[in-house]
């Protein structure tokens, strides 16, 4: 067919619509997602050791991101949040679950600066009340009962020193006699045994830790037990198991030891394995006791158990020391070395008028132990 030149040819006008910001951002997805399968399949036929690969490209970046520096930084953060956790887990549970000392011991102890930088003489009790529920024939579950435990301890300021007196150790107690020095509890509580104690030694006492027995199974738990190593112990607590106590039964050599045996060793004073035991060896094995829970406290593992024990810590505490003024008392223990097992060695025996027998110390050596005890 003949062309007409004459006439202009044809053609169709097509109108592109603008694009949109989402069509390009569309269309820039698909384009990456493209580039991606090729990558992926690139690293496929080679295997996966692509440098341009997906895999390599994120692995790439993780290992930018983890750099010693702050893996480090990430970890003493981590240290410092469990520390922190532990500091308010203690201080709570010491305002709601700790048991106070009657208001009376205040007006009798010397006051001192704050345990942790000062120098603190700080009177432990444990007192034989049974608990409530105690099946033992005669056991006493009121009053303050007498006390099981009496050790001095001296600490803060760079000082460490412990010093333990024998529950049957014969003092004079004002409206009372002549008496073994563990009555001063029963007759007056703490505070009655500060007043003696102060008067016989001529020391100043500034504060007082009274073991709550009821609740110190649970701390040693949370503490994940405590090894202890000694002699053969038989012992029976609140009666044994016959009267629905405890009845402790330990060989000779070391011992990891629950909240329940702990108890009965804290508390023992009559020794079924050995009845020549006297008040020195019972008081040893508090002593004794006393270190092995410190060594626990202080081992790698109580790290990760350090909030349970800082809340299960101040309800087997009573005492007049504040939250703040118990943990300054804790790490003046911590950064002090364990200083030795030191008894207040009897001289003699006596006869009370209640037909008991008793142990007599004499002034001279009281002075030399007591000297020894302050440069401590």
């Amino acid at each position: 067919m003949p062309v007409d030149r004459e006439k202009p040819p044809q053609y169709t006008r097509y109108r592109a619509r603008r694009r949109l910001i989402g069509d390009r951002e569309e269309g820039l997805g698909l384009a990456d997602r493209s580039r991606g399968a090729i990558g992926l399949a690139r690293s496929a036929r080679g295997g996966g050791s692509h440098r341009g690969g997906l895999a390599s490209r994120l692995g790439g970046g993780w290992r930018r991101w983890a750099t010693p520096k702050r893996a480090l930084l990430a970890l003493l953060a981590l240290v410092f949040g469990w520390l922190l956790l532990s500091l308010v887990l203690f201080l709570i549970s010491s305002h709601f679950e700790r048991t106070s000392l009657p208001g009376n011991v205040a007006g009798v102890l010397d006051p001192a600066g704050y345990p942790l930088t000062s120098t603190n003489n700080i009177l432990v009790l444990g007192s034989d009340r049974r608990q409530k529920n105690s099946k033992e024939p005669g056991a006493e579950t009121s009053g303050f009962g007498r006390s099981d435990t009496i050790m001095l301890i001296r600490t803060g300021g760079g000082h460490a020193a412990r010093l333990s007196i024998p529950r049957d150790t014969v003092v004079e107690i004002p409206g009372h006699g002549l008496q073994k020095i563990n009555a001063a509890h029963e007759f007056g509580g703490p505070a009655e045994s500060v007043s003696v104690i102060e008067h016989w030694l001529d020391i100043p006492i500034n504060h007082v830790v009274e073991v709550n027995f009821e609740n110190f199974p649970q701390l040693i738990e949370a503490m994940g037990g405590v090894t202890y190593t000694g002699g053969c112990i038989i012992s029976k607590l609140d009666g044994g198991f016959a009267d629905g106590g405890f009845t402790l039964r330990l060989s000779a050599g070391t011992h990891h030891l629950d909240g329940k045996q702990a108890l009965a060793l804290a508390r023992s004073f009559l020794n079924e394995s050995a009845t020549n035991e006297t008040d020195i060896q019972r008081e040893e094995h508090q002593q004794a006791l006393f270190t092995d829970m410190k060594s626990q406290l202080l081992s790698p593992g109580s790290f990760f158990r350090l909030p349970w024990i800082a809340w299960h810590a101040p309800p087997a505490i009573i005492s007049d020391m504040s939250g703040t003024e118990l943990l300054g008392m804790f790490a003046a223990l911590a950064v002090t070395g364990t200083p030795p097992t030191r008894v207040l060695v009897p001289t003699g025996q006596t006869t009370l008028p209640s037909g008991e027998e008793g142990l007599t110390i004499s002034q001279a050596a009281r002075r030399a132990d007591v000297a020894r005890f302050m440069r401590g």
